[in-house]
């Protein structure tokens, strides 16, 4: 059951999460064997065969032997907007995810949102992913191997799915990748002796990754906390915030993205990614919440855009 667990770690996301948050329970209370049926009621398996420590550090780990206390302390004395920002969200966790999911998922994420890049997810993993089980009526499938993404045939089979020119850079990824050799995606992990430098140029070699997906793979799951990725809304902050001068540029182009990084890293030190995490959680948060404000509309209002329907309707008769 733990070699289930640690294969299939990325799945099981949620129950993850669930354990994750009864063992942080764990910690307050006296009695161990009282939280121990908390514990395993989340993930169906029998207590014995449990073991948190494959668990936890499975595909989306919390790293949770990561502590930000002094980190916490050191951003918000030197930078004002962060101590600002961080009071607004509290406690963010980069999590630690497999780096072929990871890779290909942000390969789905350009120029597109958030609802349309966990589609696309979910389809990968529907159609080409090994079926794992199902609960509660609810089907659940691996991740799809990179043998199986580089098939020629996948490209027009995700196109009919709506992967629009996404579905190319998958494929051609997948491929370059079984050329690179299994082990080339592991080299680049920071623990395996790989600098942010190197392991970013070499992702930017794989078709549909520039800059700013690099640095995204970089920073969740080959553990170079100093990675930050520079999206619009980070662009945005930076401006507004920390470069100012850069704030009549409308794009973010691969020689501002390095800018930006640079002087964030400079500003915020080795956990670099973490901060800016925390800022780009607070800036998603304050966008959705003004986009889903609507403005009460009043009495008078409503009855002038009946009139004005009407009049249109009228007179092109």
């Amino acid at each position: 059951m733990t070699q289930i667990l640690n294969k299939y770690a990325n799945r099981i996301g949620l129950s993850i999460f669930k354990v994750t948050e009864s063992v942080l329970k764990m910690s307050s209370t006296t009695s161990i064997e009282k939280s121990s049926d908390e514990i395993s009621s989340y993930i169906l398996c029998e207590k014995d065969e449990l073991d948190l420590g494959i668990t936890l550090k499975g595909g989306q780990s919390f790293r949770l032997d990561v502590s930000l206390k002094e980190n916490l302390k050191s951003w918000a004395g030197t930078d004002s907007h962060f101590k600002t920002t961080y009071d607004k969200i509290g406690a963010v966790r980069i999590l630690n995810q497999d780096v072929v999911e990871n890779l290909f998922s942000f390969i789905c994420s350009s120029n597109n949102n958030i609802t349309r890049i966990s589609g696309m997810v979910d389809k990968l993993c529907r159609l080409f992913g090994e079926y794992i089980c199902t609960v509660e009526g609810q089907d659940y499938y691996d991740f799809p191997t990179i043998e199986k993404l580089s098939s020629s045939e996948l490209e027009n089979i995700l196109r009919k799915e709506g992967f629009g020119y996404r579905a190319g850079y998958i494929v051609k990824s997948a491929q370059k990748l079984l050329s690179l050799g299994e082990n080339w995606l592991l080299g680049l992990k920071k623990e395996n002796g790989a600098t942010y430098e190197h392991a970013r140029e070499s992702l930017m070699s794989l078709p549909g990754i520039g800059p700013k997906v690099a640095d995204c793979i970089c920073l969740m799951s080959l553990g170079h906390l100093e990675s930050i990725p520079v999206d619009t809304h980070i662009f945005q902050v930076a401006c507004s915030n920390y470069t100012p001068h850069l704030s009549k540029q409308k794009t973010v182009t691969p020689k501002i993205h390095q800018e930006v990084s640079s002087h964030l890293r400079e500003l915020w030190g080795p956990l670099a990614g973490w901060a800016q995490a925390i800022v780009f959680c607070v800036k998603i948060n304050s966008t959705s919440s003004k986009t889903s404000k609507k403005r009460p509309i009043s009495k008078a209002e409503k009855n002038k855009s009946v009139k004005t329907k009407v009049g249109r309707n009228n007179s092109s008769d």
